[in-house]
């Protein structure tokens, strides 16, 4: 079941307001109440009028997110059904069947001049601000995010509204006060409900031998927690996003961002219980964002914390665990105990290999607007991602890039990043391995052993690079992922690039 948008509705945001579910006045008594913007997206001029009088008289550039957040959902009757970028932009489910549609990589900030309501919002909004970019909201949004971040002080009860519209279960992210660390003007939503990409919960597993439907060349994501180790295909985890799962004991939380490209498996228990975790339907610069089901807070994927909700300030970080990216045959080659993913997963997709995501991953287009880019990369070069030590205290980590064209060419790769070592060993399947070492370690031929300056030898493990001469001398792996460089960088715009 694909998921439309629906037309806007001030009447049941207005019952919201009336009920308490969010403040009608604002706790500060200079802010506009959040109620004049909603009426401002009434089709009756007496009342949307003198709403856009009061928002005037007491304006705020701050208040621009607001008038933005309500514009993009004023959409005419024939643009809801027909722009499908932002109707149903990604893959949903409904347990029983797959209806084939691919997801559009059109921005889902398209101009709809059919919408009176979105053309009287953004001639009102040119008006305060002294812009002109007419109806076109992407250059809006990309002006409103040079402005210092300084929102209403109920913007966070409006994106509950407006989101509560497309699923009731969404506004529960956006309670009156929430605490939050990210800008609430850079969360979109990612066209889904929540769960809407249904998470894979205990998958079934096959052995390699039994698993004779996946091709050679087929894409996996390889992870080995203590001592085992399971591959999970990219053609299945790309309908999913997220597996729920237990490996060498340990219960993790595959996470799968097919936009940014990044696959992170974390370990799900922190601050002494495991966290239960779904997909929100939400988005913030392109990446998914996951929710817990305990307290309804929002995590970031790339960092594994919460970024909105009741778990803000907690200081709960999940750990994340090293994972590949490579072939299956590279993979069950070097890992000959594996197990796979069964295509059993209790959801009919279409599981053939590159189904999911084609037009997606084939383009350099974004489905999605970020609020920042760089060009010293296309934006969907891959990357491999992870955040070293700083040499400067007062800066404890350092998000490092590294261009995998430089890799591939370069397969035994050492740099130095604040005071450490670090060696990304590239196998001919494309698996990078990151690792902190104490010594350099020169360009070589990769293999079972390294050798460093000083002329001792390393063997390679899965955890660790092992000194032959002196077994309790070890270089710990790096937690380390692939990943899109818009996406990344959109996060970490300080990130170091090493290309």
């Amino acid at each position: 079941m694909t998921v439309g948008l629906r037309p806007f509705n001030a009447a049941v945001c207005m019952a919201a307001l009336s009920m308490g579910h969010v403040s009608a006045q604002s706790p500060k008594p200079a802010a506009v109440p959040l109620a004049r913007f909603v009426e401002a997206t009434q089709s009756d001029d007496r009342i949307a009028s003198p709403a856009l009088r009061e928002i005037a008289a007491g304006w705020k550039n701050s208040y621009t997110a607001l008038i933005i957040d309500l514009a993009r959902m004023m959409r005419s009757p024939g643009q809801l059904q027909a722009d499908a970028s932002i109707d149903s932009p990604r893959p949903t489910d409904d347990n029983d069947s797959d209806d084939g549609r691919r997801p559009s990589i059109d921005p889902p900030t398209v101009r709809d001049p059919g919408s009176p309501i979105r053309r009287r919002l953004l001639t009102f909004l040119g008006k305060q601000t002294g812009q002109r970019f007419g109806e076109d909201l992407a250059k809006w949004r990309s002006w409103m995010w040079t402005l210092p971040y300084d929102p209403h002080p109920d913007y966070a009860g409006l994106k509950g509204l407006i989101y509560g519209q497309i699923d009731s279960r969404m506004r529960e992210f956006f309670p009156p006060d929430v605490k939050a660390t990210i800008r609430l003007d850079e969360v979109d939503w990612g066209g889904v409900t929540v769960n809407g990409i249904p998470p894979l919960r205990l998958p079934r597993v096959l052995t390699a031998t039994d698993a004779r439907y996946l091709g050679d060349s087929n894409v996996v994501f390889g992870i080995v927690v203590n001592g085992e180790a399971r591959a999970y295909p990219k053609r299945i985890l790309a309908w999913h996003e997220m597996a729920i799962d237990r490996v060498g004991g340990v219960d993790l939380t595959i996470v799968y961002c097919t936009l940014c490209g990044t696959v992170i498996p974390y370990e799900s228990a922190v601050g002494g219980r495991v966290m239960q975790f779904g997909t929100s339907g939400l988005l913030y610069q392109s990446n998914k964002l996951m929710f817990d089901e305990g307290t309804m807070s929002l995590w970031s994927t790339f960092e594994g914390t919460p970024v909105i909700g009741a778990l803000v300030g907690s200081g709960l970080v999940l750990r994340s665990r090293p994972s590949v990216t490579t072939t299956w045959k590279e993979w069950r080659t070097t890992h000959p105990a594996t197990t796979v993913l069964s295509l059993d997963t209790g959801h009919r997709r279409d599981y053939s290999e590159g189904a999911a995501y084609r037009d997606y991953f084939a383009s350099d287009r974004l489905m999605f607007q970020v609020s920042r880019t760089d060009d010293r990369l296309p934006s969907k070069a891959e990357v491999v991602v992870f955040r070293a030590q700083a040499a400067d205290a007062r800066d404890s980590q350092v998000p490092v890039a590294i261009d995998i064209q430089l890799l591939r060419r370069r397969p035994v790769y050492s740099f130095i990043v604040g005071t450490d070592h670090y060696t990304v060993i590239t196998s001919k399947g494309g698996a990078n391995q990151v690792y902190r070492t104490t010594v350099d370690i020169p360009d070589q031929r990769p293999g079972e052993t390294l050798r460093d300056r000083n002329g001792s030898t390393w063997r390679v493990t899965d955890t660790a690079l092992v000194n032959e001469s002196a077994a309790s001398e070890q270089a710990p792996r790096v937690s380390a992922h692939r990943a899109f460089w818009f996406g990344w960088y959109a996060q970490f715009p300080h990130t170091l690039l090493i290309k």
